[in-house]
């Protein structure tokens, strides 16, 4: 049959060859090997760079900081330690040295100064402290520490300071002995936080920062238990001698009591008849007494006790800079404290010993007074 003939059959279409992925069209090019080592040398250089830039910026901000926590430390002590002088030290001595007080009140007084003392401690302990300073401040908190428990152990000892009695001159000598905690604390601030901060900074080459000095005790006088009674106006412990009477020039030195007087009345001794004395908000007691001494004496203290029975016992103390001998001197004494109306007292009146003085059965006085509206 004709349509069996081949020349009847339909064309086929010729398959197309697959084009490559290098075509211009499709597909993309597989790199060469080289171009990718390049490329990773690239992308590794790249991120070394930012490693290095990234490790500089966090060292830069932890050295920033490092030297902001020093520089802010060193400011802590400053103004700790210049808290320490200016609203502990400085009142401090100022108290035992004005006299006149009684004992209960200069008490008071030395225990809120080492209430003072004592937050100083609590401040210092929540300072943020350096590695590096560990050492310098726990030396820190033992200067403060020392000067606060040195404040406590006065307080203490005051009342028997200022009492008549052998006991006043080992308190006294006590009392001298705590100084020796301030004179401590002084040192090791100079040796043990000073030099520690100081080697800090300057390992960090940090300039321009200014450390507080301090002199807690204000000079070594006070370690003498001469100088504390004389401060004071205690007595050194009877009637003996003292270290002091080794240095005193020769000849008579000493005093003997004239007269006292309140107000318009001059008390007279004895029992016979009780003075009477008006009671006021002012009473204030003027104390005469005389160099009988060949020499000028300084800063002689002159005390008034008022006591009886059933009746708290009122003591007042000034302290006379300067006497001329063959010259009378006068101290007047005011009460700290009101004392009993109605009610019979004696009052005791005495001038302190001075170094070199053997006669002393003429420095005091006692009085029987009842004080009157």
């Amino acid at each position: 049959m004709a349509f069996f003939d081949e020349g009847d059959e339909p064309p086929t279409r010729a398959q197309r060859p697959r084009r490559s992925g290098s075509g211009p069209r499709g597909g993309t090019i597989a790199p060469d090997p080289q171009t990718v080592r390049q490329r990773r040398l690239i992308a590794l250089a790249f991120g070394i760079l930012l490693f290095i830039v990234l490790a500089i910026g966090i060292n830069a901000c932890l050295d920033s900081r490092a030297e902001n926590r020093l520089k802010n430390y060193n400011r802590d002590v400053a103004t700790v330690i210049a808290e320490s002088d200016r609203d502990v030290s400085g009142p401090f001595f100022q108290t035992l040295s004005q006299g006149g007080q009684s004992p209960v009140e200069l008490e008071s007084q030395i225990n809120q100064l080492r209430n003072v003392a004592d937050s100083h401690v609590e401040q210092a302990e929540g300072f943020d402290v350096p590695d590096e300073l560990q050492t310098a401040h726990r030396n820190l908190l033992l200067v403060l520490d020392m000067r606060a428990s040195a404040l406590g152990k006065i307080a203490s000892q005051v009342r028997t300071a200022l009492a008549e009695g052998d006991r006043s001159g080992d308190a006294v000598t006590q009392i001298a002995a705590q100084m020796q905690q301030f004179l401590a604390s002084d040192v090791i601030y100079d040796t043990r936080v000073i030099p520690y901060i100081q080697e800090a900074l300057d390992e960090r080459e940090i300039g321009g920062q200014e450390q507080q000095d301090s002199q807690f005790l204000p000079n070594l006088d006070w370690l003498q238990p001469s100088t504390v009674a004389t401060r004071l106006g205690a007595s050194t412990g009877g009637d003996g001698g003292s270290a002091d009477d080794e240095n005193v020039a020769p000849g008579l030195h000493g005093h003997g009591l004239v007269s006292t007087a309140v107000g318009d009345v001059t008390l007279r001794p004895g029992e016979d008849s009780p003075n009477r004395i008006p009671a006021g908000s002012d009473i204030a007691f003027r104390v005469t007494f005389a160099n009988q001494g060949e020499h000028e004496e300084r800063n002689v203290t002159v005390s008034v006790r008022i006591r009886g029975q059933g009746v708290r016992t009122i003591t007042a103390r000034r302290r006379v800079s300067q006497t001329t001998p063959g010259q009378n001197a006068e101290a007047t004494i005011p009460l700290e404290q009101a004392p009993p109306i109605g009610t019979p007292v004696t009052i005791e009146v005495s001038v302190a010993r001075v170094p070199g003085e053997e006669k002393v059965d003429n420095n005091r006085q006692s009085y029987t007074a009842i004080f009157t509206r």
